[in-house]
């Protein structure tokens, strides 16, 4: 069996279903762009891989992603190693991110949050924090949106059954919300 074939193959299938999406895309990108230039800051979670995608898109704020421009507050709950043990051991494992979401996350913030299966506790009970405190969600979802779908004021739902194709299409969604957010950064400035 060719793999590298096989996988192109199976992320050629998938593509077209992005397209359905750019309604979803476009709200993303106002969001974001909006609460950034209103001096608000994103706030990102996932597990995993999805960890590495919402740390990734953090970056690409507080950064850059293509040209040089002013840095914008994003910060991704999946990385400071204290405050995940202490809560997933005081608390919970699948209330890691709902705490940061809590004590991060103001009114007109943003929450993006990815989860391939749509399955993860710990993301649906960020979802409902963000919701409670007053934060534009946008949820990277997969499958059938899992019991995170419905949670999320944006959801970017990418069907499939394979874990890497579902990430690999997420990443094609980030990028091109990235590449139009920082359009309406430089715009702004």
């Amino acid at each position: 069996m060719n793999f590298l074939m096989q996988n192109i193959e199976d992320l050629k299938a998938m593509l077209p279903q992005l397209q359905t999406l750019r309604p979803q895309v476009d709200a993303a990108t106002a969001a974001i762009a909006e609460s950034l230039l209103a001096g608000g800051k994103m706030l990102a979670a996932g597990n995993g891989g999805s960890a590495a995608d919402a740390s990734h898109l953090t970056t690409e704020f507080v950064c850059r992603y293509h040209n040089n421009r002013k840095p914008y507050a994003a910060l991704s709950l999946a990385t400071h190693g204290g405050d995940l043990t202490a809560i997933g051991n005081d608390y919970a494992f699948e209330d890691i991110f709902s705490r940061q979401v809590e004590a991060f996350g103001r009114k007109g913030d943003v929450l993006t949050a990815f989860t391939t299966s749509g399955q993860s506790e710990n993301i649906r009970r960020a979802l409902i924090a963000a919701k409670k405190s007053g934060l534009t969600s946008i949820a990277f979802l997969g499958k059938d949106g899992g019991r995170c779908a419905g949670l999320a004021d944006i959801e970017l739902v990418v069907s499939g059954t394979i874990t890497a194709r579902i990430q690999e299409a997420h990443k094609l969604l980030l990028h091109t919300i990235c590449e139009m957010v920082e359009i309406k950064l430089q715009m702004a400035e």
